[in-house]
């Protein structure tokens, strides 16, 4: 299966190499669903290879009456081949949530597996497939937000050329095929420059828009790899937003598969 799921994610990185080499206009002769496919191809094809990666991370939480509290934490990943990443997230402040882990294994085609330990009750509580559109620790991520992208999840559709905070933007609507999404769609501004993700609205199952996500400030690292150091999560129906905000990335660090399993959820301080 994981040979089968590599050489399908070869197959559509060559068609959108091949389709984006073809001229340099980046014109498509497909249909919108083939081109809304090449880009996201081509997006991930990008952020292949980085290996391993930790930083830190504070978020801000701000409800609808204006009122804030802020969070700090770690956050380690870890590719895997033919498979999705691997993250672990460690609560350093306040002292309600400190020592709260999160561990999450992504996966292109079978569902995710998520791990919650509580320290105040001394147990990992696994994250049902079902539950996944519930909010992570209350913020306005769900556990669904926290996986990694991975293009076999969704079937796609371009839209239309856009423009966003003055970049050129491709604008593509990502359809989940699990069943237990919280979301009916995502529509993401692609810039044409470097494909990175610039703003996310997400869709309720009944289409209505619940979230955008703005991603802001992208440093690159190794002279190649593109992270936002801001991300901002606004609820249109609740009025909730979260803010994160990223530092101190480090890359190919010797994170192994010790550092990301059940156990390291409780040995996380």
């Amino acid at each position: 299966m994981k040979l089968l799921k590599a050489n399908l994610l070869h197959s559509m990185t060559a068609i959108a190499l091949v389709t984006l080499t073809a001229t340099s206009s980046i014109t498509f002769a497909g249909e919108a669903e083939d081109k809304g496919l090449a880009l996201s191809v081509e997006a991930k094809a990008r952020d292949l290879g980085w290996g391993d990666s930790q930083a830190d991370m504070k978020m801000l939480l701000k409800n609808q009456h204006g009122q804030t509290s802020i969070r700090l934490m770690s956050i380690k990943s870890m590719e895997q081949k033919n498979d999705g990443d691997k993250s672990l997230t460690v609560f350093g402040s306040p002292k309600d949530v400190k020592g709260t882990a999160f561990l999450s294994f992504s996966h292109p085609t079978a569902n995710d597996e998520q791990w919650l330990y509580l320290p105040a009750l001394k147990r990992v509580k696994r994250i049902s497939s079902r539950n996944k559109s519930g909010s992570f620790m209350g913020s306005e991520f769900s556990f669904e937000d926290l996986t990694s992208f991975e293009v076999e999840k969704y079937d796609y559709k371009y839209i239309k050329d856009d423009k966003h905070n003055n970049l050129d933007c491709w604008v593509i609507e990502n359809y989940p095929k699990d069943k237990y999404s919280g979301y009916k769609k995502r529509v993401v501004w692609l810039d044409k420059k470097e494909y990175r993700a610039q703003k996310i609205d997400f869709y309720d199952r009944k289409n209505t828009l619940l979230k955008t996500l703005t991603l802001k400030d992208y440093k690159q690292y190794l002279n190649k790899y593109w992270r936002a150091s801001t991300q901002e999560m606004v609820n249109h129906q609740s009025g909730k937003s979260t803010y994160l905000n990223w530092e101190n990335y480090r890359f190919k660090t010797n994170l192994n598969d010790k550092d990301f399993n059940k156990n390291a959820l409780k040995r996380a301080r």
